[in-house]
């Protein structure tokens, strides 16, 4: 007796591209990792394009890159608008981050990754690149729980009166820069604690999901939009809380949003409204760091790790890869 296991069209689609974004974020973290600690951003970064993009174009999709590496006139590649995939199969949108912590990479300091989000078409919110105030935390908290325009010695204090603990034992992550000392000292006020990172913050925000194992309750910070949304995808996908709203200082920016259907320049922005549909989203390590192991050059094998999740069903898979197939990286 044979067993016939049927899966709808949608969900089946869906499957296939959960392990061919894998396969995407792969191809760009290994071309990057090529290049750790050689001091050199841009070959990095374009390496990680490069490969983000040949992958992308084997898919069966109709997609459109919504977060991309920037505007057409400065982006000669996963452009904002560029169209990829084969033109067959679902309209997706998709965001990209080919080398998220370029700076990381050149150094071989721990934390560089290769992301992406695909969603639904249409459901992404198109944000320009310019700098967003974000604050988020992880899930299993009631909705409002902490707030954009609390102070941060406020929402440390609900956050821990939710938790059922002392703010002492909150740790928030907290991107280093000088704009955010008012932030650190309000934070550090409380008798809470700060944990700084150099750069990278879609990996930042993704550690409040899982306080657990990262130590991390909650990030605040200014930083840049295009990573805000990857991130929500993210969060979308594993459950949290994500407050934004994109700082529009000048009548460029403001133009150039309201080009992209943002309407309200002052709206905060919850999960919901940058990821409004389902979505994939994936990461690869390209330098270790506390959420991914970075890529491994063995003799005869790749190694890599990626985090590969999915909205619609909550599932979060960590993916450990030997790849023995070496000339799919394209080694010329």
């Amino acid at each position: 007796m044979s067993t016939h296991i049927s899966v709808p069209p949608q969900l089946l689609l869906e499957r296939i591209l959960t392990l061919e974004i894998v396969r995407v974020t792969e191809r760009a973290a290994v071309s990057a990792a090529r290049l750790r600690g050689h001091g050199q951003e841009k070959p990095a970064d374009q390496a990680a394009v490069d490969a983000m993009r040949r992958e992308l174009n084997k898919l069966p999709i109709e997609g459109t890159i919504v977060i991309g590496e920037g505007e057409r006139d400065e982006a000669p590649m996963l452009f904002i608008g560029e169209k990829v995939g084969l033109n067959a199969g679902p309209q997706v949108d998709i965001a990209v981050d080919p080398l998220e912590g370029t700076t990381l990479c050149a150094k071989n300091m721990p934390g560089a990754i290769a992301t992406m989000a695909m969603a639904d078409g249409g459901t992404l919110l198109h944000a320009p690149d310019v700098y967003m105030q974000k604050l988020a935390v992880g899930p299993g908290y009631a909705k409002g729980v902490v707030e954009l325009d609390a102070s941060p010695a406020d929402n440390v204090r609900r956050l821990a009166k939710a938790k059922g603990v002392e703010p002492g034992a909150i740790t928030v992550l907290v991107l280093d820069r000088p704009r955010h000392a008012d932030i650190i000292a309000g934070v550090r006020s409380t008798g809470a604690a700060v944990r700084l990172i150099t750069d990278g913050d879609v990996a930042g925000v993704i550690h409040c999901a899982d306080p657990d194992n990262t130590g991390v309750d909650m990030y605040i910070g200014t930083g840049g939009a295009p990573e805000g949304v990857l991130a929500a995808a993210a969060l979308r996908c594993i459950g949290g809380q994500m407050q934004c709203r994109l700082i529009l200082d000048s009548d460029e920016k403001r133009e150039r949003a309201h080009k992209m259907g943002v309407t309200d320049p002052k709206m905060i922005y919850g999960i919901e409204d940058m990821v409004r549909g389902d979505c994939l989203f994936a990461a690869t390590g390209v330098t270790t760091g506390s959420l991914l192991s970075g890529v491994k050059f063995r003799k005869d094998v790749i190694e890599t790790e990626t985090v590969v999740m999915r909205s619609v069903t909550g599932t979060v898979r960590y993916i450990k890869a030997e790849h023995r197939q070496l000339d799919k990286f394209h080694l010329d």
